[in-house]
């Protein structure tokens, strides 16, 4: 596997950050664009390898290649940890497998008190085939993280954390077949609509979420806390042993009512 991580787009060499871009680009020699399209997509195993992931979880679909999904994620301390409610759609042809999301508000899942609402301007991946197990992965994503963080945050994101999830996403692709062989391996409800079986949304209930309606938290000043990076791709909820349920979010419960 060879890598690469772009340098994030920062409005103010100087001062905080209040928006961002972020690129990388994997060439992988040993996984296929199919197996990867998988992995980003099979929520059920994103929990076991994810190391930012809080708590992730489907909501609803608006069409056979489009759903609503919540996921929220661990941010450096001592800042506030983030979560966004997105819309999702994905493509699939013969030359490269295409998710993108952006940031939507749904009537049910409101802001929550213990954590800042970012937002996806635009994110996604294209992955190309480039022989029968390799591919060309790329990730850009332009977000607003709400409020206007150090820059000392968005250094560690580009330079540790964008590594470190490149690097767990491709092992994720490595492991995935033998794990999925063990949980439900005829069920891919991303390919095969017919087993989707969450309720059916109106798109008419949801509308983009504008980064300017949202609280923006002023961490620009927050120093950081020192702390032992964990090289591990263990998602947090896992490290941790799993934090207690008013701090994590909403209820699964919850992702099949919409």
């Amino acid at each position: 596997m060879s890598h690469g991580t772009s340098r994030p787009t920062l409005p103010d060499e100087a001062h905080s950050v209040r928006a961002c871009v972020f690129q990388c680009k994997m060439a992988i020699k040993d996984v296929s664009a199919a197996t990867m399209f998988d992995v980003l997509h099979d929520s059920q195993y994103r929990k076991t390898w994810d190391p930012a992931m809080m708590e992730s979880f489907d909501i609803a679909r608006i069409s056979a290649t489009a759903d609503v999904g919540y996921y929220s994620w661990l941010c450096p301390k001592p800042l506030k940890n983030r979560d966004v409610v997105t819309l999702r759609s994905w493509q699939v042809t013969d030359e490269d497998y295409v998710i993108i999301n952006y940031s939507v508000k749904h009537p049910k899942y409101p802001p929550l008190k213990n954590f800042v609402r970012a937002v996806s301007i635009l994110t996604g991946y294209v992955i190309k085939p480039t022989g029968p197990n390799s591919c060309s992965f790329i990730y850009l994503s332009q977000a607003d993280p709400k409020g206007s963080l150090p820059k000392w945050v968005v250094n560690k994101a580009s330079q540790v954390f964008a590594p470190k999830v490149m690097k767990c996403v491709h092992k994720a692709g490595q492991d995935y077949p033998e794990w999925k062989q063990q949980n439900s391996p005829d069920q891919k409800p991303w390919l095969f609509p017919e087993q989707n079986v969450l309720p059916m949304m109106d798109p008419s209930e949801l509308s983009i979420q504008r980064a300017d309606s949202l609280e923006n938290v002023d961490e620009s000043l927050v120093a950081e806390e020192q702390e032992n990076e964990d090289s591990s791709c263990v998602p947090a909820v896992l490290r941790d042993n799993g934090w207690p349920r008013d701090t994590m979010g909403y209820s699964h419960t919850n992702a099949k009512e919409p």
